[in-house]
């Protein structure tokens, strides 16, 4: 496979390259640029981020779980070209030096290019910006007054970057969905690559050869955000960062949620048909989207189908999906807002749910009248709570009802005991997100982050 991408403002042209070479390993390994640091090898202490920019702009991804392909057409600053072309300090850099926010300095490479790339879209929201970098020395205040002393100082000019139009392409690097249908059904084995968040652990981890691949990351029309007075849709490559925007207005309890997803750098490269296609038991999407009636949207070759989410997942690890077909879209119906989506995870950022609860409850007249509640975490794939439901339809919108409903929970779920939660414990905690519910809708504040002395 071949490949051309711009780095710190200079044309590269790699020529039959290993399509799971990750950008980590060529930065250190091939250029010397050893700035960028390896620490986990799986996206989760952003020693490793570089910002990339395509045609929707500047990203901080992880370059460890990065495959070289997925640069193809775009422009990458690592640490050592944030500085100007005659050595001039980046202003974060300077602010850095300043405001002593190195210690030992594994870590500050790629603080500083989380900070250059913040900086470059204008974003001062710090603490969710950084909160994919780990450090353990600093307390992190130091790094935050950098990031805050940065904010008035201009973009440098050359780390402007615009992404390129490369003369030459692959097969395995399909430009638009059409494109992918027609190499994916000559090679139905192939593994698909989206945002490469897990398949990059399949090989930084796991040592697996993958082959053959097939790079979605050009396929712009699976990119595209619909929203119309009836319909909301996600094309499948659309990353986790653009979606929480797209569902700030819409339903803002599932754009927080989002907002909790990981962190800044596997949202930018996370999609949310990568989310749903690998079926995982603990995703966070597919919760809410059931609770929203959502239809996934596939395609192989020339033929498109469309099925319910929740009828998508079969088994643990199973899907309903065929050889050479593929995730096209995701779409709900446009609605009033009623949707509250709950992660619980050990760690409030860049962490794995232990229990993903979703509920959307329509009350008519004091009356429920339609519930939807679904599950991540609960089960081995994500999953509806229709014992639970059908407990709430009906009936009067109370705090009797949701007490009576409560033992529902034990008939829909038996979840399982695991490092991050006990079976009971996912159980207690499933039956206290509706009472949760319902407190919030009588109005009463119930987020603990949200309490003042």
């Amino acid at each position: 496979m071949n490949i051309t991408f711009l780095l710190n403002g200079e044309t590269v042209e790699l020529a039959d390259i290993d399509p799971t070479a990750t950008l980590l390993d060529w930065l250190r390994e091939d250029r010397g640029l050893t700035g960028t640091k390896e620490g986990c090898n799986e996206g989760d202490c952003g020693a490793c981020t570089v910002m990339v920019t395509d045609e929707v702009g500047h990203k901080a991804l992880n370059s460890c779980i990065l495959f070289l392909p997925q640069l193809h057409g775009k422009a990458v600053r690592t640490v050592e070209g944030a500085r100007g072309p005659n050595g001039e300090a980046h202003p974060v850099q300077q602010a850095m030096v300043d405001l002593h926010g190195s210690q030992c300095g594994f870590c500050t490479p790629g603080f500083v290019m989380s900070m250059v790339t913040s900086h470059a879209n204008g974003a001062t929201d710090h603490d969710t910006q950084l909160a994919g970098n780990l450090c353990r020395c600093t307390g992190y205040a130091p790094i935050v007054r950098a990031a805050e002393a940065a904010e008035k100082h201009p973009i440098p000019v050359w780390v402007q970057d615009k992404p390129i139009e490369p003369e030459t392409g692959s097969p395995m690097l399909p430009r638009s969905s059409d494109e992918l249908a027609a190499v994916f059904a000559e090679n139905p084995d192939a593994i698909l690559v989206a945002g490469a968040t897990d398949v990059g652990l399949w090989v930084t981890k796991q040592l697996r050869n993958l082959d053959p691949v097939i790079f979605l990351n050009r396929c712009e029309d699976l990119k595209e955000i619909t929203i119309t007075d009836t319909e909301v849709r996600f094309g499948a490559m659309v990353d986790m960062n653009r979606m929480g925007e797209a569902l700030t207005n819409l339903h803002p309890s599932y754009a927080e949620m989002i907002r909790r997803y990981a962190s800044v750098q596997v949202r930018h490269a996370a999609t949310v048909g990568g989310n749903i296609a690998n079926g995982s038991p603990i995703g966070d999407n597919p919760p809410a989207l059931i609770a929203l009636s959502a239809t996934l949207h596939l395609r192989n070759g020339d033929e498109r189908r469309s099925v319910l989410l929740e009828d998508f997942f079969i088994d643990y690890g199973k899907q309903d999906r065929a050889p050479g077909e593929f995730v096209e879209a995701v779409s709900f119906p446009r609605q009033p807002d009623r949707l509250k989506a709950y992660k619980l995870s050990k760690r409030f950022d860049q962490d794995i749910s232990a229990v993903c609860g979703c509920f959307n409850i329509t009350v008519s007249d004091g009356t429920v009248t339609q519930a939807r509640i679904a599950f991540g975490g609960m089960a081995g794939i994500p999953k509806r709570a229709t014992h639970v439901e059908a407990a709430l339809i009906g009936k009067p919108w109370t705090r009797e009802t949701v007490a009576a409903a409560l033992p529902s929970f034990a008939e829909d779920y038996s979840p399982l005991t695991d490092m991050r939660a006990s079976a009971n414990y996912r159980l207690e905690t499933a039956k206290a997100m509706l009472e949760r519910y319902f407190l919030e809708d009588q109005g009463e504040i119930t987020n603990v982050l949200e309490v003042s002395a």
